[in-house]
């Protein structure tokens, strides 16, 4: 089954000097590239790799996510997040004889997060609403094969140069979605983060994009570990991103040991 993840960017490890003059908005800016919830369009591509999977233990599986980010006011009191997951993968040696190798597009993971324009008295920024899971995967080997629908929610709080909190969701599978080839998908993911942004604007952090598979009672748990960098590219704010990811634990035949991350993400203050 190919899995589900909701996952935001953080930022990475390119060296540049923000100007004086703008280093209090730049400030603001990499606190918001950390927030999965910021009023702020962006457009993150998130690259994965993974190795040792399947049977033998061969296989290799890589993942470009392209995660649009785009906010809506409500009203003075609220805004809604919607953030869009369409995975791009490609992945070979998962079966012999090149049976699994295969490229194309997933199905897309559609989040929507009603959002308090202002954080609480006591500093933490809050959302909910609701998740969808789309089969729109280009092959039977890259998709669920059924639509899905559950909870997401995610708490952080900024202070200090830190970032810390939790991105979470359940997805379940619709009654009779899946082919008889396919388990109902039934999937918890939890995403607790940590980070630190020096005054460079150059961040450290840790998370675990864990998932449970309730079907088959089994974790998959990758622990990320990035540096991160806000820059400008004729005056254009960016981040980048780079770092290893290590598999604690894994569902069925899936990835084992170290993979790498990478991402850039396009931000648009408003």
């Amino acid at each position: 089954m190919h899995r589900i993840h909701l996952s935001f960017v953080s930022v990475m490890v390119v060296v540049a000097q923000v100007e004086p003059a703008h280093a209090e908005d730049s400030a603001e800016l990499a606190k918001a590239a950390l927030n999965p919830v910021a009023a702020m369009y962006s457009l993150p591509v998130q690259y994965n790799w993974d190795q040792k999977m399947g049977p033998t233990g061969e296989g290799m599986h890589s993942v470009t996510n392209i995660q649009p980010v785009l906010p809506f006011t409500l009203n003075e009191d609220w805004n809604l997040i919607s953030r869009t997951i369409l995975p791009v993968i490609d992945q070979h040696g998962l079966a012999p004889n090149g049976a699994a190798d295969k490229s194309g597009v997933g199905d897309i993971t559609q989040s929507f997060f009603f959002s308090p324009s202002k954080s609480t008295d006591s500093g933490w920024i809050l959302g909910a609403g609701p998740a969808l899971l789309i089969p729109t995967g280009s092959h039977e080997l890259l998709s669920n094969e059924q639509w899905g629908i559950g909870p997401t929610a995610v708490a952080l709080k900024q202070s200090n140069g830190w970032t810390r909190g939790i991105l979470a969701n359940h997805i379940w599978g619709l009654d009779g979605s899946p082919p008889d080839d396919k388990e109902k998908v039934n999937q918890t993911f939890l995403q607790p983060f940590l980070s630190y942004t020096t005054k460079t604007l150059t961040t450290y952090g840790i998370n675990t994009e864990s998932t449970y598979d309730w079907q088959a009672r089994e974790w998959s748990v990758p622990i990320n570990l990035t540096v991160t960098q806000l820059l400008k590219i004729g005056g254009h704010p960016l981040t980048i991103q780079a770092g290893p990811r290590y598999w604690l634990d894994r569902s069925g035949d899936g990835p084992q040991g170290w993979g790498f991350r990478a991402a850039v993400t396009f931000l648009f203050p408003r």
